[in-house]
């Protein structure tokens, strides 16, 4: 046991290991050394036959606690923090080593080019949007996208007003649903303008919409999801469509609520009303399409614009491929029996008269009729 306020020497082959007035801590060896804290009232003991090994013989009580924090607060303990070190092959500065938090109940499954590109994506979607809605309300309609990130599908749905237009979307070409949710704060607004009003002191009901504000609003989320089918083109052909609608986000589970998604947020103005529109996409429905969200790949127009001298090289191409000709001469069927039994000199009777023309196929291909005969001692066909 060791107690008392003097310094002196623990080991003598621990040199420079001295008991301070200070704060109660403690720095091990393979022989063990120990600091602690007159005012603790308690002993610390190196552990028998195990080194390094510390062993408190009485618990801190709140006094305990008080003179270390008084001992911090008047400057006799030092209050440094604990400087964490860099475990690897290579050993590297902490100072001049950058070092970036990852939270592990959160992975970033999208890589930055990923998010980049898909923001890109649904810029053009935002445009396309806008344009469309412009015209159909007869007004100017402004979208963009206001935010591009990765989160859980619990954390998306928590921060969603309730009641709201949410909207599940389902492609033939993907697996699984994505979530289009609208605010009320800019459906109110656009069913007003629908129905003939010009805005001012709309209230804003919190309700669920009814059926037919549900019919209304559903010409402008088909235009939406038009526009969204025509930005994803260029990655893959997909045609977007409605399966279901519900008033309370809270009930719809398409994924695990730990489920990593991609939210893209748009916001619309429609005059002196804004509101926002928010795009939820699970990782694991585009996971198959991820690896075509390059800058490389997707930024191809989809359409091609063919000149003439382009025209011209793929058709003396074309010119130039052989292509295989065959003649049927005619057809008939035969049981196993006459199959197995089959030898040379045995004669096939078909149903086709000898005046019948002969099928020609091109690459398999039934393409013209022809009459067999002889060219210059060789078989030929007239093609009728």
């Amino acid at each position: 046991m060791f107690s008392g306020t003097d310094s002196f020497r623990l080991s003598p082959h621990s040199p420079e290991r001295r008991w301070h007035k200070g704060l109660a801590a403690w720095v091990g060896d393979k022989n063990g050394t120990a600091l602690l804290h007159p005012s603790m009232g308690g002993s610390l003991r190196l552990g028998a036959g195990v080194p390094g090994v510390l062993i408190m013989s009485d618990v801190l009580d709140q006094s305990s606690i008080d003179a270390l924090l008084a001992a911090v607060d008047s400057g006799e303990v030092d209050d440094q923090a604990a400087q964490g070190t860099i475990f690897g092959r290579v050993r590297r500065d902490p100072e001049v080593t950058e070092i970036k938090s990852y939270d592990f109940k959160r992975p970033e499954r999208v890589s930055k080019d990923q998010m980049r590109s898909l923001q890109t994506l649904h810029e053009a979607f935002a445009r396309n949007f806008g344009a469309a809605l412009s015209g159909f309300l007869r007004t100017i309609v402004e979208v963009k996208v206001a935010a591009c990130e990765q989160m859980t599908y619990s954390e998306f749905t928590s921060g969603l007003s309730n009641p709201t237009s949410f909207n599940l979307v389902v492609a033939d070409g993907l697996e699984g649903q994505i979530c289009l949710e609208i605010s009320p704060l800019i459906i109110y607004p656009i069913i007003d303008r629908l129905l003939g009003g010009n805005g001012q002191d709309l209230f804003i009901p919190q309700r669920p919409m009814t059926a037919i504000e549900i019919r209304l609003i559903g010409n402008v989320t088909r235009r939406g999801l038009t526009a969204l089918s025509e930005a994803w083109a260029s990655i893959k052909s997909l045609e977007f469509k409605i399966s279901a609608s519900e008033s309370n986000p809270q009930l719809v589970q398409i994924v695990p609520p730990n489920e990593v998604v991609v939210v893209i947020a748009f916001e619309l103005k429609l005059g002196n009303r804004a509101g926002t529109m928010n795009l939820c996409i699970p990782y694991n429905v585009i996971e198959p399409l991820m690896e075509q969200l390059s800058s490389q790949n997707w930024f191809t127009p989809s359409k091609h614009v063919k000149s003439k001298e382009t025209e011209k090289q793929l058709t003396r191409a074309l010119e130039r491929a052989p292509l295989e000709l065959t003649g049927i001469l005619a057809e008939t069927t035969i049981t196993m029996r006459d199959l197995v039994f089959m030898s040379v000199g045995d004669v096939i009777v078909t149903e086709t008269s000898a005046s019948t023309p002969v099928a020609v196929c091109i690459e398999g291909e039934r393409k013209f009729s022809a009459h067999i005969g002889q060219f210059k001692g060789n078989r030929a066909l007239r093609i009728i």
